[in-house]
């Protein structure tokens, strides 16, 4: 565990998390949490800042980098603080992404199989072929 999780556990802590769901969050021991909080004072029944300004909103933690953020009640939930950290987390993990939009054709021009992500109504499976069909020959020509 280093400064970075022993800062974040702090912060957690102190808006009203438990040791489970910091534990789950930071991807740590559930005991390491538990010990750390024990040791530095933040044991018990975690101290939750009040919030007079905006009543009723959850404390939510960027998947990100960690930063504490307030979850609007009654809108879509948020799992990362900005549009940054959000395209950060998905260009490092393609592979956890769960792409529901691929679409399997047949280009009509060269008759190969291709697949292309998110947009259904694709005809032809490169520029190439699309030159081709639409023109009557091939761009290199």
């Amino acid at each position: 565990m280093d400064e970075n999780d022993k800062n974040q556990i702090s912060e957690l802590r102190k808006c009203g998390m438990g040791y489970k769901s910091i534990a789950q969050r930071l991807n740590l021991n559930l005991n390491t949490v538990k010990t750390f909080c024990r040791r530095n004072g933040l044991s018990g029944n975690a101290e939750i800042i009040p919030n007079e300004e905006f009543p009723g909103y959850e404390i939510r933690v960027c998947k990100q980098c960690g930063k504490v953020f307030r979850q609007y009640p009654g809108h879509r939930e948020k799992l990362f603080c900005c549009i940054d950290c959000r395209t950060k987390w998905w260009n490092s993990h393609q592979s956890q992404i769960n792409r529901k939009a691929v679409y399997e054709f047949i280009c009509p021009t060269c008759g190969q199989p291709f697949s292309a992500y998110g947009n259904r109504h694709r005809k032809y499976c490169s520029r190439t072929c699309y030159v081709a069909a639409r023109f009557g020959r091939f761009p290199c020509e």
